[in-house]
């Protein structure tokens, strides 16, 4: 299934402090499919930062972030491919880190810059793992958002008894109540919060109630490839060399206490900062937690 357009013309002003909305064609097996991205700050900036969010999630969960760094940083928002405003794959096997990474590595050619930093929540820091290990990566600073080469086995059921879930309500509160109750461990601090993400992820049905802004069929290959046991990239994780620092929320249950302990002893001997009162995951929706992402990446910069 194909998204509605995306326009290329920007729409920021002139400081980059609002969102220019463009897209990249990326391929895969079964041909070409569109990737929606927001970007922020100045064109010409060479220092970018790659936001990449979480499974069910958008790009524009980082709005709030990305504009207190635009100043820094040309701030690239992806909808990964089958969430948000992308375009859905034919073939749903492809809604797996491989694919991911492909798409994010011709993002990155758009971009045209030879490196950049991450920051990746859940889904988004597995595929930026993956993509920190591989010979020559683009990345050269990384945070992995309250994930990490191993993913606990309660939050995979606890995912996996909504996702690929299709609801529909019949208006913006009914939605946000739904996102409330499925999302509660973000421990967002106002309504505005939460209705700000629920905005972004959903749109009109035809009939004119709202759903879920996501192919259903993300579900099969998370269910496939996790419901039988934990992740584990620690082969990979071991093999990226950057500066990484890991983002852990108070009361996860994705990103347990001795992974991330593990994850400072071993590979690229990351840091750990633990964002208190929150659960999976921590949103970047309030200043402390942006500095926490700022104090890393502009370290020794």
């Amino acid at each position: 299934m194909t998204r509605q357009s995306m326009p290329n013309a920007d729409h920021a002003d002139a400081a980059g402090t609002a969102p220019r909305h463009r897209w990249v064609a990326c391929a895969s097996p079964q041909g070409l499919h569109r990737m929606a991205y927001t970007e922020w700050g100045a064109r010409d900036n060479a220092r970018v930062l790659i936001c990449v969010h979480g499974l069910t999630r958008v790009g524009r969960d980082f709005d709030y972030l990305a504009a207190r760094l635009a100043e820094r940083y040309r701030v690239i928002c992806p909808d990964v491919v089958g969430r948000g405003m992308s375009d859905w794959l034919k073939d749903p096997a492809g809604y797996a880190i491989p694919q991911y990474v492909a798409d994010m590595v011709t993002l990155i050619a758009r971009l045209d810059v030879p490196a950049v930093h991450w920051l990746g929540t859940s889904m988004g820091g597995l595929i930026g793992i993956v993509l920190a290990a591989l010979p020559g990566s683009p990345i050269e600073r990384l945070i992995l958002n309250d994930v990490g080469p191993v993913i606990e086995q309660a939050a995979l059921a606890r995912i996996g008894d909504y996702v690929g879930q299709t609801p529909e309500f019949a208006n913006m509160d009914e939605a946000i109540t739904y996102v409330r109750g499925v999302s509660a461990p973000f421990a967002l601090e106002s309504d505005a919060q939460w209705r700000f993400i629920t905005e972004h992820a959903v749109r009109p049905t035809q009939d004119g109630r709202l759903r879920l802004h996501y192919d259903p069929a993300i579900a099969a290959p998370f269910r496939t490839a996790f419901a039988q046991g934990s992740v584990d990239l620690w082969p990979m994780y071991d093999a990226i060399r950057c500066p990484t620092l890991v983002i852990r929320g108070e009361h996860s249950d994705l990103l347990s206490h001795a992974t991330a302990a593990a994850m400072c002893a071993r590979g690229p001997g990351a840091g750990l900062r633990e964002i208190p009162g929150v659960g999976h995951a921590p949103m970047f929706m309030n200043d402390p937690q942006v500095a926490v992402v700022r104090e890393f990446l502009l370290a020794q910069s």
